[in-house]
């Protein structure tokens, strides 16, 4: 297990989305295509999504990236899924292999986190990078040029223990509504009319 940390507030502009509120998807479309616009018009996007299975509160991530690849996004390069996790150990080689890929790609972390218990099942869409590090002994790189964070639990006492012990209820939840907004939102991004309805009722399922 690693901690999360965001990037400093001066560094980034995010914005808060209660997962359970009506709509919750549709908040988090127009969020994401919103920053979204700071991406260059030749830049490939590259979703990273850390995290492991060996822990509920991680698994945010890798649920997130094996829905968006059974979605089958296509709009993006998906790393980081239940079968092949992106984590501590594997972060800095995941990283260098996308950047000898791609030219300058626009990079969206996606990250379990922490924080106050008002803030559990909020998920924020930010601006900046990710500082993964903390919980491991290693020195591991900032992560994307956006991020999606989902606050699992309560941070600030035995957190480890707290990421093994978090409600996989509230995780498989808040996974689904991530990648459902970013399926959308990305489509929308290719595709700038509305998303025909078929396609919204199929990711929606």
């Amino acid at each position: 297990m690693f901690n999360r940390k965001h990037p400093a507030q001066e560094e980034s502009t995010f914005q808060k989305v209660d997962h359970t509120i009506p709509n919750a998807t549709f908040k988090i479309v127009e969020l994401l295509r919103n920053a979204l616009q700071h991406r260059a018009d030749n830049q490939e996007i590259v979703i990273v999504c850390i995290g492991t299975d060996r822990s509920t509160g991680d698994a945010l991530g890798p649920l997130v990236g094996t829905k968006l690849k059974t979605y089958q996004v296509n709009q993006a390069d998906i790393r980081g899924t239940l079968d092949d996790p992106v984590h501590a150990m594997n972060l800095s080689d995941t990283m260098n292999e996308i950047e000898s890929k791609y030219h300058n790609p626009f990079v969206i972390a996606i990250d379990a986190c922490l924080g106050k218990l008002n803030s559990v099942g909020n998920i924020t869409i930010g601006t900046g990078s990710l500082k993964p590090g903390a919980g491991v002994n290693k020195e591991l790189p900032e992560v994307g040029d956006v991020y999606i964070t989902g606050t699992v639990n309560v941070g600030g006492f035995m957190e480890y223990l707290v990421l093994q012990n978090t409600r996989l209820s509230l995780v498989m939840k808040m996974a689904d509504t991530i990648a459902r907004a970013l399926s959308i939102a990305l489509i929308r991004t290719k595709q700038p009319s509305a998303l025909p309805i078929r396609q919204v009722q199929s990711i929606r399922a």
